[in-house]
């Protein structure tokens, strides 16, 4: 069955659109067949991405790979109700279409909308990039200003305890695994980082989500989007574009990292007879990653 991964959060520029497209790149070059949904038809970060990509593509005659990409858009229907039963099929046939998929990856705004909450209703796996600041994890729990302490549970881990709530009551079988990814991690501000690092450590046992680490605060990421690559598109005897330096290297292996946390199973694999589940990516003993063996 095609699994659903959505990137989500409420609050903008957590960075969920280049880690929407660094998955979606890792796992089409793993064979599996993807596709991407952006919800966020304001900004539209990631369908800007893909067009960038497309673009870059027709202009050096680079081969790269490409995602199939539906458009779902939200409703113009004033009765509220009306709008929702609208966007609600709209969403179900898009998923109908793509039942081909290995994969579908869904990049939400950074907002509470209704195609949002179906969209984290319907997936199997939920990523959700957090920039490494109070000012984030507020989204997630509230803090005793006085002595620090998590309260309970915030906006976000609310909304993502509904989908669950309501994935549970229709009877799919499975969970929604939920990952936080640490994002834009900076080798300054080490105390803030051991504090946000204590603090998630308690609420992912409280709330239930498991952490990861995410992609470092680099140049490399802001420069490849008007380009529409990913770092795993540079490198390789016919990369468009070479890795230049060793803070590249370390950018590629932190996507690398992510996607081998996710322990997503290798379709390709099996359908090449593997019998098994395998990760789409896994690290060797040399803390490399590659496609995993059938």
């Amino acid at each position: 069955m095609t699994h659903v991964i959505v990137l989500g959060n409420e609050k903008g520029g957590s960075g969920k659109s280049t880690a929407a497209m660094h998955v979606v790149v890792a796992l089409l070059k793993s064979g599996a067949s993807v596709a991407a949904i952006d919800l966020d038809m304001r900004q539209r970060s990631l369908s800007r991405y893909l067009e960038n990509r497309r673009a870059f593509a027709e202009m050096t005659g680079s081969e790269l790979v490409f995602p199939e990409n539906p458009r779902v858009d939200p409703s113009s229907l004033d009765s509220r109700e009306q709008a929702w039963r609208e966007e609600t099929e709209r969403l179900q046939t898009a998923f109908s279409n793509l039942a081909h998929c290995d994969f579908v990856v869904i990049d939400c705004p950074g907002a509470d909308t209704h195609l949002s909450r179906l969209a984290h209703a319907h997936a199997d796996t939920i990523v959700t990039p957090l920039n490494d600041s109070f000012v984030d994890f507020d989204l997630l729990a509230r803090i005793d200003p006085e002595t620090g302490d998590v309260l309970g549970p915030s906006l976000y881990s609310e909304m993502v305890w509904q989908a669950r709530k309501r994935r549970a009551m229709s009877g799919v079988k499975g969970g929604i695994d939920w990952i936080v990814m640490r994002n834009r991690l900076s080798a300054t501000r080490a105390n803030n980082k051991r504090h946000m690092g204590e603090k998630l450590d308690d609420l992912s046992a409280r709330i239930g989500f498991r952490l990861a680490r995410g992609f470092g605060d680099r140049v490399i990421y802001r420069e490849l989007f008007p380009k529409g690559l990913t770092l795993l598109d540079l490198g390789g005897k016919n990369a468009p574009i070479r890795l230049s330096t060793m803070s590249h290297v370390t950018a590629r292996l932190e996507i690398r990292s992510l996607i081998a946390t996710l322990n997503l199973s290798n379709p390709a694999a099996e359908r090449d007879g593997a019998g098994r589940s395998a990760p789409a990516y896994r690290p060797d003993a040399s803390g490399k990653s590659g496609v995993a063996a059938a």
